[in-house]
């Protein structure tokens, strides 16, 4: 019999709460529900990287930003880190991109005029790239709407509303957006794949810039949206920590979206935006949906391994920060969902043990009984789909930020004098705590999520410090334990090298 299909969707920057939490009642995932019906998913589910670059760079790799060092987009890694398509090939998979993985290339293996070193938004090794759709080049996708009589600007022009308002509609019309030639052209080329194929596709909405095609750009009614997350006024918010004031500068609400560079941060304009996002989320549901009608109309659903989730998530003005560079929950907080056809009891299950995005390429290896590599700090959830308790799991997550650049400093960057070296956080969240650590002799934060969570740093209180020590000690020894470990299982002995399985 024909081995099963793996479709891996990752849906740029969607926020695990549209689909459990705040913002759930307030956005159509139709789709994405009805999977979750028929699926497993995984509610403590949490990216361990931001931005793009490096937390595709850990969900493809397994491993924590702290190793692979592709921190930034533009940081190169390194060429010879065993990644989900390396690996699947060595089993005869051919694995189909579908996208972009945003892979900054290892310039020790290129010419220096080669043109892969021009941009970050390259592929990672092992992938063959079908459908090229990045975010600032995406040239089929240009191509297309020149044959269809578009006047295309370039980049970033081309996601900027036609009209005077942010949510007046895009340029192009929703059967020509981004979203669904992607998915056009991905169900145009499965079609004529025999089954075993490996598809990972990647939708760059609802990424900003934030502009939608009609009707997605006024779905929902901004009146009725829930306000963002506050802890009190932005001067408040900056109080609390000296990261906070250049967060705010660096990524103002004007930031996401192309034309309004005067946009003032009023609560009409978050809410607009905020349902700009959701309309863009609900797009890409309703062609998800078109992928998974896909598989059922050609009876390949029961023979396809199902992944979506996203690579990070986006803050949409709680706290009134934008994009994903922080240390909050929302920004790192994304949905996991697995459809295992062979397995029908974890259809429909909920899994509340904490995971990371660095477990789902372990995951996929170990459902096709391939070997997961030294090098990799995640762990197969497959014991989980299957109903098993894990063995020894962990009792927290982690999570890298490097928020500086040494080519053109950032804004933080220059303004808490801090080197490229220094310019980066670590987050560690337990069932109770979560321990923001800053470099560069920054003070840390300390949350308690039995009591007021995210809105009050309790690092300074007599009270906390026993807490406070406990999660130091937690992140020191989780970075000890999760040291890059390409050998550290192995021993070079009398009688040859010998690796012990983890």
């Amino acid at each position: 019999m024909p081995r099963d299909n793996v479709l891996f969707v990752v849906i740029d920057q969607l926020r695990a709460d549209c689909l459990h939490g705040a913002l759930a009642s307030h956005v159509d995932l139709p789709n994405l529900r009805a999977l979750v019906a028929d699926a497993a998913s995984f509610h403590r589910h949490y990216s361990v990287a931001n931005p793009c670059g490096p937390s595709r760079a850990s969900l493809l790799t397994g491993q924590y930003a702290m190793n692979h060092r592709s921190v930034r987009n533009g940081t190169p890694l390194p060429h010879d880190t065993p990644n989900l398509a390396t690996e699947m090939r060595r089993a005869g998979w051919l694995p189909l991109l579908f996208g972009y993985t945003d892979a900054t290339p290892d310039p020790r293996v290129h010419a220096p005029d080669d043109p892969v070193l021009k941009s970050y938004e390259q592929v990672l090794p092992g992938f063959q790239e079908v459908v090229e759709m990045r975010l600032e080049e995406s040239l089929p996708w240009r191509a297309y709407l020149m044959e269809k009589g578009y006047d295309v600007p370039p980049y970033p022009d081309i996601f900027r509303p036609a009209g005077p308002r942010p949510d007046d509609p895009a340029l192009y019309r929703a059967e020509d957006s981004d979203t669904a030639f992607l998915t056009d052209e991905t169900i145009r080329a499965l079609r004529a794949r025999k089954q075993g194929w490996f598809a990972h596709v990647t939708y760059i909405r609802p990424h900003n810039p934030l502009v939608a095609p009609e009707p997605y750009n006024r779905m929902y009614d901004p009146a009725v949206l829930p306000l963002p997350a506050r802890a009190g006024t932005m001067a408040e918010e900056q109080a609390v920590h000296p990261f906070v004031a250049p967060c705010h500068a660096k990524n103002p609400i004007a930031g996401m979206v192309e034309g309004f560079a005067d946009l003032d941060p009023t609560d009409e304009n978050i809410q607009q935006l905020r349902a700009i996002y959701l309309g863009l989320a609900t797009e890409v549901d309703h062609h998800l949906g078109r992928l998974i009608a896909f598989l059922k109309e050609t009876g390949q659903y029961d023979r396809t391994l199902i992944i979506v989730t996203a690579d990070h998530g986006e803050m949409l003005g709680d706290r009134y920060i934008w994009a994903k560079s922080t240390y909050h929950d929302a920004a790192y907080h994304v949905p996991l969902i697995i459809r295992d056809p062979d397995l029908p009891g974890s259809f429909g299950a909920v899994h509340d043990l904490p995971t990371e995005s660095i477990d789902v390429t372990p995951t996929i290896l170990d459902r096709f009984g391939l070997e997961v590599p030294q090098t990799m700090n995640g762990r197969s959830l497959m014991p989980m789909l299957r109903g098993e308790k894990p063995r020894e799991w962990r009792r927290f997550t982690f999570s890298e930020l490097d928020f500086g650049d040494p080519v053109a400093p950032t804004l933080p960057q220059k303004r808490l004098g801090l080197t490229p070296e220094t310019t980066n956080l670590a987050v560690l969240r337990s069932g109770r705590h979560t321990l923001v650590h800053f470099n560069g002799g920054l003070p840390s934060l300390l949350f308690d999520h039995d009591r007021h969570g995210e809105m009050r740093d309790i690092s300074g209180d007599p009270d906390a410090q026993s807490a406070l020590l406990e999660m130091y000690r937690a992140m020191a020894d989780h970075r000890m334990t999760h040291a890059a470990s390409r050998f550290t299982r192995t021993m070079v002995t009398g009688e040859g090298a010998v690796t012990v399985p983890r």
